[in-house]
């Protein structure tokens, strides 16, 4: 097996466990009696983490080890669902939800950093669709058998096979073949983020991520409440689309690469994305799962072009912190999302967050249309 396949089945388990909990969890704070602010503490807590660390972790793999960093986050990401199940107090998950953050941050940086790195002659759209898809499907795969095993079982029974799953994982930490570093001074990675193509392109990611945080805490309660679904209908709901996301993702690499055609692919992915957003708030809710995939569609190609954006930023010798300097920018997005978007929904209503987070897509994509006509991604 080669190392590029390894990396695809670490990034489909890890993303089969924690983005099913990402998108499932809320319930559960709700079952316990956590709700409104809380919910968007909890949340905001696990997007915290890249803010202090995906510097720290990407400076590691510039000059230490990729491999190492891998293997010490799937035994913490295993430890904290061990944790979560046992725990009903909203202090001590959202510490859980940081340890969380923290290993799938590491995660995150650590595998798309041995991506960045890699010197294999393919074309970069091919190479970073399968990224995006293998990310993607395990979202959605992860969503569906979460949704089934709390509809059949409990929560509890949820965390415990997906800290049990995330042990058999560790067979496919070994074997990236030989690791070679360099002395990178922190001037160059100043350069590298703080410049202006770099902070522009840094806000239209910003922009996006803001959506993630209305997923992660009013997606669910939503569907509960506007459509009466029930734990499993509701993973149905979800997971569904998200395949489609995986698709779209896989399908960026039938288009060869072009930065022209990209950055036209893009702003297009952002006006479907947005508008999917909107639309899904229809009370049908067969219409609102046909606008649900429309968004699901517009997100795969973003997914898999950002990461081809990033890949183009930075030198591969220093594009691992250079690169977890960006995501501590971007992931702002999602912290900022979350704590925002579960005070509107909670006080509110829960469709305000999908009309907002969709609005701001469609402008997303008027920025996206003024900066490529000024720099070149």
């Amino acid at each position: 097996m080669t190392p590029q396949n390894r990396i695809h089945i670490i990034n489909f388990c890890r993303k089969f466990t924690v983005n099913s909990i990402f998108f499932l969890f809320p319930l559960y704070l709700l079952q316990i009696g956590i709700s409104g602010w809380k919910i968007g503490f909890v949340a905001a807590c696990y997007a915290v983490a890249p803010l202090l660390f995906s510097f720290p972790v990407g400076w590691i793999n510039d000059h230490l080890s990729i491999r190492t960093v891998i293997r010490l986050s799937l035994i913490t990401l295993t430890a904290g669902f061990l944790l979560i199940g046992w725990s009903q107090n909203y202090l001590f998950l959202g510490a859980l939800f940081l340890l969380v953050g923290i290993a799938n941050n590491a995660l995150d940086v650590s595998t798309n950093s041995f991506f960045y790195k890699d010197q294999s002659d393919v074309d970069q759209n091919k190479k970073y669709a399968h990224v995006a898809f293998w990310l993607a499907f395990g979202v959605a795969a992860g969503t569906f058998t979460g949704g089934f095993l709390i509809y059949f079982a409990n929560f509890r029974l949820l965390f415990g096979v997906y800290a049990f799953f995330l042990v058999g994982v560790q067979v496919f930490t070994g074997g990236f073949g030989p690791e070679s570093f360099s002395r990178i001074p922190l001037k160059e990675y100043r350069m590298n983020l703080f410049n202006r193509k770099t902070l522009r392109f840094a806000f239209l990611i910003f922009i996006l991520t803001l959506h993630w945080g209305a997923e992660g805490t009013v997606y669910s309660p939503f569907l509960k409440e506007w459509f009466s679904l029930n734990d499993l209908q509701l993973s149905l709901y979800i997971s569904m689309p998200l395949l489609m996301l995986a698709l779209a993702s896989r399908s960026v690499g039938f288009i060869r690469f072009k930065p022209d055609t990209n950055r036209r692919w893009f702003l297009i992915s952002l006006v479907i994305s947005g508008l999917g957003h909107i639309l899904m708030v229809n009370p049908n809710v067969y219409v609102s799962f046909a606008f649900r995939i429309l968004h699901e569609i517009g997100d795969g190609f973003l997914g898999a072009l950002t990461v081809l954006y990033v890949s183009r930023l930075f030198k591969k010798t220093s594009i691992g912190g250079s690169s977890g300097l960006l995501l501590t920018l971007m992931t702002m997005g999602n912290m900022t999302g979350a704590l925002v978007f579960s005070k509107i929904g909670f006080s509110f209503g829960l469709h305000y967050p999908f009309l907002i987070s969709g609005g701001l897509l469609l402008a997303d994509a008027a920025y996206g249309w003024w900066l490529f006509r000024r720099d070149n991604y």
